[in-house]
C-alpha cells in the first residue's frame, strides 16, 4: 500500500474488473474533459451524509439504500426517476415511523453504470465477446462494436447523472417530497396489495399520527421539513479512471473528495487490501462502503477498515452484508463480533439480493421469501449480539416488473417473462420493495422495544 495517496495512486496497484480499452488516446482525452467538467455532488453535501450515517452507526437512525441493479441509457425519463423517487418516500415513511427515528435515504442513482461479472467475456452460438460491463463501457447488445469498450460512453454516463441529480434536487426540496402525498401513496399500495390486511395495522397508525400532528398545527405549511427531504446518491466505484477525473479538492478543508457521488462502495470482487480499488478509495473523504460476502473473515475485515477508516471516524464506513439466506448464519456473526470487540465504529447493512440469486429457465430471478429470510436472519444476528442493524441495501424500481418471484402478488417464475426489463441482475418491483419495507419496519419496531424505552436527560 502507497505510504502517500493521490487521486491517481491507484495506477501503481493491480486492478480486478476494469475493461481493456482499445484506444488509450481516446480514453485519456475523455477523461480530460471530465476533469474539466463541474462537480456533481458537494463536499458539504458528503459531509453531510456522513454526519447522518455516523447517527445510523449509533442506533439512532436507519439507511435505506436502493435503486437500479445498473442504469441504462435507454430507460432514462423523468417518468422513471418520478416513480423510483415516490417509491423511496413511501418507504421512508413505513420505516421512519417503525424505527421512531430518522431514515437516511440513499439511492442507487446517478451514477451506478458499471458492473463486475464473473467472467470476462460470454458466447452465444458460437460468438464470444467481452461480457456487457454496464452502459458506462459498452452496449448491452451483443455485438462486436456493441461490446467494445467506448471511452464517449462516459461522457454520457456524466450527463445523465447530472440531469438525473437535477430532477431528484427539484423533487426533494421542491414539494413533491411532501410526507402527507407520500403517506397518501402508501395508502394506495395498502388497499390493492392483496396482504393489505397484514399492513393495514402499521398504516392506520401513521394516519393517526399524522392526523394528530395535523391537528395541533403541525403541517407541511408551517414545518418546511415536512415538506422537503434530504436524498443522496450512491454507485460502486469500479471505473476508476472515471472516479479520478471526478475526483476534487475540498476548497474549505483541503481533504480530496469524490464528486460523482454522496457515497461510493467497494464491491466484493474489488476489495483485495492491495489492489487498486482500496487504494483510490482510502484517499477519499466520502463516506463509503464495501461489500462483505462469505468469502472475507475476519482478520481480512480488520485489515481493510485499518485502511479503509484508519481514524475510526463515525459514518465513514458502511458494511454491506451480501451473503445468501443459506449463508449468513454460518459467516456474518464471526465478522460481527470481531468488530464489536475492536470497538470499530460503522454502519451494518443488509443486502439480501446478491446472495439469493438463481436460475429459473433462461432468466435470472430471486425469490421474494429468499430476500425476508436473509433480512429476518440479519436483525436476529443483530439481536443475539446485542449489536444494531443499521440498513438495508435493495436492487429495486419504481416499475411493475416481474423479475423476482414471489411477494403478495404471489409472482411464479412463468410470469418473469411478462415484463422483464433489467439489464443485468433481477430488481424488486415497486410493489415488493414496498413490501419490504413494511416487513423491516416490523424488525424494526421488535428490535427498538427489546431495548425498552429511550432516556432522554435534560441538559442542565
Amino acid at each position: 500500500m502507497s505510504k502517500r495517496w493521490t487521486p491517481d495512486s491507484w495506477r501503481a496497484m493491480p486492478v480486478q474488473q476494469m475493461p481493456e480499452y482499445p484506444d488509450i488516446a481516446e480514453l485519456k482525452d475523455v477523461e480530460g474533459q471530465l476533469k474539466a467538467f463541474p462537480p456533481l455532488v458537494f463536499a458539504g453535501e458528503a459531509r453531510k451524509l456522513k454526519a447522518a450515517l455516523a447517527k445510523v452507526a449509533n442506533g439512532e437512525a436507519f439507511l435505506l439504500q436502493g435503486g437500479d441493479c445498473a442504469e441504462s441509457f435507454e430507460e432514462h425519463s423523468a417518468d422513471n426517476i418520478r416513480d423510483f423517487f415516490r417509491l423511496f418516500l413511501q418507504m421512508s415513511v413505513v420505516l421512519t415511523f417503525a424505527g421512531g427515528s430518522p431514515v437516511v435515504k440513499v439511492g442507487r442513482v446517478a451514477g451506478q453504470f458499471a458492473k463486475p461479472r464473473s467472467a470476462p467475456t460470454e458466447t452465444m452460438d458460437g460468438v464470444e465477446l467481452p461480457s456487457y460491463r454496464g452502459d458506462i463501457i459498452s452496449d448491452i447488445a451483443f455485438t462486436e462494436e456493441g461490446r467494445r469498450p467506448n471511452p464517449q460512453r462516459q461522457l454520457m454516463a456524466y450527463r445523465q447523472s447530472a440531469a438525473t441529480l437535477n430532477l431528484l434536487r427539484a423533487f426533494a426540496n421542491g414539494g413533491y417530497a411532501n410526507l402527507e402525498n407520500a403517506h397518501r401513496w402508501m395508502l394506495g399500495f395498502v388497499k390493492d396489495s392483496p396482504q393489505s390486511s397484514r399492513y393495514n395495522g402499521i398504516a392506520q397508525r401513521i394516519t393517526e399520527t399524522i392526523e394528530f400532528m395535523r391537528a395541533i398545527g403541525i403541517t407541511p405549511d408551517t414545518q418546511p421539513e415536512m415538506r422537503s427531504t434530504d436524498f443522496y446518491t450512491s454507485h460502486e466505484a469500479l471505473l476508476l479512471g472515471y472516479e479520478e477525473a471526478l475526483t476534487r479538492v475540498d476548497s474549505t478543508t483541503g481533504d480530496w473528495y469524490s464528486t460523482s457521488g454522496h457515497m461510493l462502495w467497494i464491491g466484493d470482487r474489488t476489495r483485495q487490501p492491495d489492489h487498486a480499488h482500496i487504494e483510490y478509495m482510502r484517499g477519499v473523504q466520502n463516506p463509503i462502503g464495501l461489500k462483505c460476502g462469505p468469502s472475507l473473515d475476519a482478520d481480512g475485515l480488520l485489515k481493510l477498515i485499518d485502511i479503509l477508516n484508519p481514524q475510526n471516524e463515525p459514518g465513514r464506513l458502511t458494511l454491506i452484508a451480501r451473503y445468501g439466506s443459506d449463508k449468513i448464519g454460518e459467516h456474518f456473526p464471526a465478522l460481527l463480533r470481531a468488530i464489536k470487540k475492536e470497538g470499530r465504529s460503522v454502519v451494518w447493512s443488509c443486502d439480501p439480493m446478491h446472495g439469493n440469486t438463481v436460475k429459473a429457465g433462461a432468466y435470472k430471478t430471486r425469490p421474494f421469501d429468499m430476500i425476508m429470510s436473509e433480512v429476518r436472519s440479519f436483525f436476529e444476528i443483530h439481536s443475539a449480539e446485542g449489536t444494531h442493524a443499521g440498513g438495508i441495501h435493495l436492487e429495486m424500481t419504481g416499475k411493475n416488473v416481474t423479475e423476482c418471484t414471489g411477494g403478495a402478488r404471489a409472482l411464479t417464475e412463468a410470469d418473469l417473462r411478462d415484463r422483464y426489463h433489467t439489464y443485468c441482475d433481477p430488481r424488486l418491483n415497486s410493489e415488493q420493495a414496498l413490501e419490504i419495507a413494511f416487513l423491516t419496519a416490523e424488525l424494526i419496531r421488535k428490535e427498538r422495544e427489546a431495548k425498552g424505552p429511550r432516556v432522554y436527560v435534560a441538559a442542565e
